[in-house]
């Protein structure tokens, strides 16, 4: 057999990397063409204009699945046609063909936090690429691979916040009338764009205090003096997702991290490559091309336009559905605005004793028996932001519902709590449920737009209408409209009551409904004063 020529790692994927309908380029032709060689073209074609951000970011991702990290897991499926499905006995195994760009989620979810500027937790076994996929995640904001080195945090029982932070200058300790006037010898990695903290289960609790209020607020503080830290991609490892190592991670701390990204096993019909490393002496984070590194101008013009990725209402009502279902509770309080999961938290109580009592539902298909919490303002806002990000490095116009259904998983992950007594569980097809998280929350999203398109709410929304009117404002607005509101909210409240139960996602309407017809009240009684 010939051998095969060896891989040049820096080379960079030729631009477009996922070709999208109507982004074919026309070149005008130009006489000098024809007598212009190959050479000339070729120069012309790598001197030219930088690509747009979006797709140095999927040059980057290729750069690090074709060179530098081994993953042939493509577990974010995207399709534009069903995918042709294999099915494999045992427990039952569906293999799925895609049939639109896909990507493996340790390669991508990193570089979407890094763009997003957001707080990633990789969990997994030693030896699985987590320090590693950080650190190129520092080498691509322009760090160089002794810089990062030296600036990861190294979780470790001994830690103090001084080793985490800065200490005082010894000068200014002993010298100083008011300690005020002493100064902190600030750590470097404190101002850096993208932040590493290995083994973060195995710091002592108060010096994860101290990281909290970095990681959470932004700034560091030692002896009353502060340091302000920039808006930063933030990566954490430990070698498991369940809380274990020398310390428990305080809760505060977990509910900061934004995604979960979970490194999964070496797959061996790929060890001719880790073969090939040993054999040429190659470190990949050596070699990271100059085309994918990315300044800081870059890194905030990408932050600004991935803001300005649009979510569709469709999208977002579909969203709204999915996240009703979690913190309803109708056995928990009499009063609707009560009738939540923290209520029943609050009283000492637990959600399997409460629901065993009967609510009249199917505690199998209603998803709100599937949790012991709801979903956080936080946690909404992250998913948000990552559907976004996700869209934009897809090259989207917009955020779609896949957008939703691929990121979900990992920004969930720690947020949602299975309730272990759930009836759902108890299915055979959904045991492997209490073990596969990714797979649970992904169904949950499947099963929840599944129920929203049988609603026919997509077409048929009761508050949609409203939501139309009271957006354009209420200055202005006269009383015959304002009566006509009110009694329209009336009426919705009346068919809402006669046509169904108190559902999650009814629940959540009637809430707004009942906001709605509250401003329009006040605003009435304040024209009745004013006239």
């Amino acid at each position: 057999m010939t051998p095969l020529p060896p891989k040049d790692l820096r080379q960079v994927s030729a631009s477009p990397t996922i070709p999208l309908p109507g982004t074919r380029r026309q070149k005008e032709f130009d006489v000098a063409d024809l007598y212009e060689g190959p050479e000339g073209r070729a120069a012309q074609g790598t001197a030219g204009s930088a690509a747009p951000l979006d797709e140095k970011l999927r040059q980057a991702y290729y750069w690090i699945v074709n060179h530098a990290i081994i993953t042939p897991y493509y577990d974010m499926e995207f399709n534009d046609a069903p995918p042709r499905s294999f099915r494999f006995g045992g427990a039952g195994t569906d293999v799925r063909l895609p049939t639109e760009s896909s990507f493996s989620s340790f390669v991508l979810l990193p570089l979407l936090t890094f763009a997003a500027r957001k707080r990633a937790l990789f969990v997994g076994g030693p030896g699985r690429g987590k320090t590693a996929s950080a650190l190129l995640m520092g080498i691509l904001a322009g760090y160089s691979l002794k810089e990062m080195r030296r600036a990861m945090q190294h979780g470790q029982p001994q830690m103090t916040v001084a080793d985490l932070l800065g200490s005082p200058l010894p000068r200014d300790l002993i010298h100083a009338e008011d300690v005020d006037k002493i100064r902190i010898g600030w750590r470097k990695w404190i101002s850096m764009r993208v932040k590493i903290v290995d083994e973060y289960n195995r710091i002592p609790t108060r010096t994860q205090s101290a990281l909290l209020t970095l990681l959470g607020d932004g700034y560091a503080e030692v002896l009353g003096q502060t340091i302000e830290s920039p808006e930063s991609a933030w990566f954490l490892t430990a070698n498991d997702d369940a809380g274990g190592g020398t310390y428990q991670v305080i809760e505060a701390l977990k509910d900061r991290i934004d995604l979960v990204i979970k490194a999964l096993n070496f797959n061996p019909r790929f060890l001719g490559d880790l073969q090939n490393r040993i054999e040429d002496g190659v470190r990949p984070e050596n070699l990271v091309p100059r085309e994918i590194v990315f300044s800081e101008k870059e890194l905030e013009a990408a932050h600004a336009t991935i803001l300005k990725v649009p979510i569709p209402r469709s999208v977002r009502r579909r969203i709204e559905f999915f996240a009703a279902q979690f913190d309803f509770c109708d056995l928990a309080a009499q009063d609707i605005e009560y009738k939540s999961k923290d209520t029943i938290h609050l009283a000492g109580r637990t959600l399997s004793q409460t629901c065993a009592a009967d609510c009249g539902r199917d505690k199998v298909k209603c998803l709100c028996s599937q949790t012991e919490n709801g979903l956080s303002v936080r946690s909404l806002m992250t998913l948000l932001s990552f559907t976004k990000t996700l869209a934009w490095f897809r090259g989207r116009p917009e955020a779609g519902p896949e957008d939703v259904r691929q990121i979900l998983p990992f920004v969930l992950h720690e947020k949602l709590q299975q309730n272990a007594t759930s009836p759902y569980f108890n299915q055979q097809s959904a045991g492997v449920y209490r073990i596969d998280r990714v797979g649970w929350l992904r169904r949950a999203w499947d099963l929840s737009c599944e129920e929203f398109v049988r609603l026919n709410l997509d077409r048929d929304d009761p508050v949609a209408a409203l939501d139309d009117v009271f957006e354009r404002g209420l200055d202005g607005v006269k009383e015959d409209e304002v009566r006509k509101q009110l009694n329209g909210i009336e009426g919705q409240l009346e068919k809402l009551a006669k046509g169904t139960k108190l559902y999650a996602h009814v629940q959540a309407d009637v809430l707004k409904l009942k906001y709605y017809h509250q401003r329009y009240s006040n605003y009435l009684r304040w024209l009745r004063w004013e006239g």
